[in-house]
């Protein structure tokens, strides 16, 4: 076909397109404000008329806004990351759909490119027609003809353009980073329609698993997680109550590795998805306080070998699940909510899984470890017993509590120390059947020591106590701190606030005026923060630390790593910049210093990089943490407040003047981070000398 026909039948598709985009996506696209988009709709009378959508919240035709940007001169700076996302977003059928598209289109380009070259040359209608068998035989070689036939049908003409543009964003990223980017960017827009294992504890699971698993079932796999943690496998199955999780799950695996991936989408209680499997390991984050697991209508199943779950007891369902698909002496690892460890409906199946040995560690994780954030989850480590041992024969249970190990709850920074600790005492006790004891941290308790009427497996409870705050001298040492902090801050106070001689009517400027003139620079966090800290980063592929918004509230160094397949075009920060939280009711605007710069700027964080010529850093960041400023800057249209930053004022002033008020504001914020660390130490030793005088390790005289 002649060029220009190509080019006009791709051009009359596009426009068929059913895929739409917001105000706020156009935005995005542009790089600028939703304001601006309103006054573009004003002032352009070409500007693409809505689709869809509602009168306050109308949608737009894509491919129109797309063209209509590019006339203008407006798209050419936006990534192809995010012109993909919008594609993505905008699907007619949801973004699920149109995540499935970009995924069995990336794994036709990673499996079969030279086959995909060929399709690319051909227009939209004719690439519909050929891409559905060519998706059909890759797909059924690695994810089986059943899954193959339900993610292979329907090419759409008009959801081409989708396909050749994920194709190119896999050209810049790679198939498997390109699928993970808007797989993120989904979860990301619809936070509470999902339960995500963060990478950090799926990781320990996949590891305490053993690294001899090649057979793995995840049954309640969500978007993948934790079996895209396992290494080595040959063989990965997952089950979910929701098929377009299973179709999604099926994907990412199938470009994660070259593993046989096979997936099902029904609940697995009711509805088993693989009868008959016999796994090396079986990793789970069940739903917990399920009370509709099934009770009534599995009383007799067979999965039950030790004792019917009781109606509330549905994760104990979950752990015979899961044993029940083990080979003999496969390993099990389930994420547990706490009360699991010590409800009395839950004692007699608790009973018998210690004495028959099924149940071999349980793992309190630190609160912040994963949803539900707010409690500290377990880790329950279970084996297929072969033959049914005694009780004399059965090692004890291994006990752990991490709690202490990352005292600053979601503090990413601490857990690679409790996944190595974990994991380091699991392997000591597997080899031997012992472990060196731990006061407040680790114990092997002999199982009939367990076996009285509550059969409660909390760890705390069956811990020694450790040393309240490393004993006597850690309070010592603790107390000192606090003194050169409480002087610290005595000495950076603040002398007495003089009153001005009057109300002082200053010319204003905004941050958007600024950003126009030249004199500074705005741009907007995008990267994602895995869930590990950047110490767990591997030394052959090392990752760039992530400045978070809780880094900027809390005052710390950056503590996270970016995830899998962003980061290409992630903004990094440079002494001098000003960083600034848009979402919360108060601003904390922050002057990046030699310890935070070339880090990258993470989700809801926007950084200002001033003209040290024209603004102060110091003067900027001062006047942005007005009260009366941050009040008429922020919007209060949904559940969260957030700040237009580019609506923030501050006075025209001489660089001058500037500097002397960026040196008190500068005072201020020594001042107040003298403040924060000695309310931290004031609180370790008065729970310290609690827990010391309680403990019997502290003195009363």
């Amino acid at each position: 076909m002649p060029q220009n026909d190509y080019d006009h039948e791709n051009d009359a598709h596009a426009d068929r397109a059913a895929a739409e985009v917001t105000a706020a996506g156009i935005a995005r696209l542009a790089g600028v404000g939703r304001a601006a988009v309103s006054n573009w709709r004003r002032r352009h009378p070409d500007f693409p008329k809505p689709v869809g959508g509602t009168e306050t919240s109308p949608s737009f035709a894509l491919a129109q806004v797309e063209r209509w940007l590019r006339a203008q001169g407006k798209l050419a700076e936006v990534p192809l990351r995010e012109r993909v996302w919008q594609q993505v977003a905008g699907h007619p059928r949801g973004a699920v759909a149109g995540l499935v598209e970009a995924g069995r289109t990336l794994l036709v380009v990673r499996d079969r490119p030279t086959d995909w070259l060929a399709l690319a040359a051909v227009s939209d209608a004719r690439m519909a027609d050929r891409l559905g068998p060519l998706a059909h035989d890759v797909l059924t070689a690695r994810i089986g003809a059943a899954a193959a036939a339900v993610l292979a049908s329907g090419p759409d003409p008009a959801t081409m353009p989708l396909a050749r543009a994920a194709a190119e964003l896999a050209s810049e990223l790679g198939a498997r980073q390109a699928f993970e980017f808007l797989l993120g960017r989904h979860l990301d827009a619809n936070p509470r329609q999902y339960t995500l294992t963060p990478a950090g504890p799926a990781e320990l699971m996949a590891a305490l698993a053993g690294p001899a698993a090649r057979t793995v079932l995840d049954p309640a796999c969500g978007t993948g997680t934790l079996l895209r943690a396992v290494r080595g496998a040959t063989a990965l199955h997952g089950q979910d109550a929701s098929p377009e999780l299973a179709e999604l799950t099926a994907l990412r695996l199938a470009l994660h590795g070259d593993a046989e991936v096979r997936t099902a989408p029904a609940d697995s209680l009711r509805a088993d998805g693989f009868p008959g499997l016999a796994a090396d390991a079986v990793l789970c984050h069940p739903p917990f306080n399920e009370r509709n697991w099934g009770h009534d209508e599995l009383a007799y199943d067979p999965r039950w070998e030790y004792g019917l779950p009781a109606r509330a007891e549905s994760e104990l369902a979950w752990v015979q699940h899961a044993l029940a698909h083990l080979r003999e002496g496969g390993t099990a690892v389930l994420l547990m909510p706490p009360a699991a460890a010590a409800r009395r409906s839950g004692r007699r199946i608790r009973a018998d899984l210690l004495r028959r040995g099924a149940l071999r560690a349980v793992v309190a994780l630190p609160a912040g470890a994963a949803p539900p954030y707010g409690i500290p989850l377990h880790l329950w480590v279970l084996r297929r017993p072969g033959t049914a041992p005694t009780p004399a024969a059965v090692p004890g249970l291994l006990l752990l509590d991490t709690a202490a190990l990352a005292p600053e709850g979601r503090d990413r920074s601490a857990w690679q120390a409790v996944h190595d600790t974990v994991l380091d005492t699991w392997t000591a006790y597997e080899r031997t059947g012992a472990a060196e004891e731990v006061p407040g941290l680790a114990r092997v308790v002999p199982v009939l020591e367990l076996l009285d009427d509550d059969v409660d497996l909390t760890p705390a409870r069956h811990l020694p106590a450790p040393a309240a705050a490393g004993g006597a001298a850690g309070l010592t040492a603790v107390r000192e701190g606090l003194d050169a902090a409480l002087d610290l801050a005595a000495r950076l106070a603040p002398a007495p606030a003089a009153p001005a001689a009057g109300p002082v009517r200053l010319p204003l400027t905004t941050v958007g005026e600024l950003a126009r003139a030249g004199a500074l620079v705005l741009r907007t966090g995008t990267a994602a923060a895995d869930a590990r800290p950047a110490a767990a980063a591997t030394p052959a592929a090392p990752s760039p630390p992530v400045l978070t918004e809780q880094d900027v509230r809390a005052g710390t160094g950056p503590t996270g790593v970016l995830a899998p397949g962003t980061g290409d075009d992630a903004v990094r920060t440079r002494e001098g910049d000003v960083v600034v939280p848009v979402l919360g009711g108060t601003t904390r605007a922050r002057v990046i210093g030699p310890g935070s710069a070339g880090a990258v700027l993470g989700r809801n964080l926007q950084l200002l990089r001033p003209d040290p010529a024209a603004l102060d850093p110091w003067f900027l960041a001062g006047f942005l943490r007005g009260t009366a400023n941050t009040r008429q800057a922020s919007s209060y249209a949904s559940t969260a407040t957030r700040l237009d930053v580019r609506r923030l004022q501050l006075p025209r002033l001489p660089h001058a003047e500037q500097r002397r008020h960026g040196d008190r504001f500068r005072a201020l914020a020594e001042f107040e981070d003298a403040l924060t660390l000695a309310g931290r130490l004031g609180g370790q030793l008065v729970q310290g000398l609690y827990d010391g005088l309680t403990e019997g390790t502290v003195s009363a005289e």
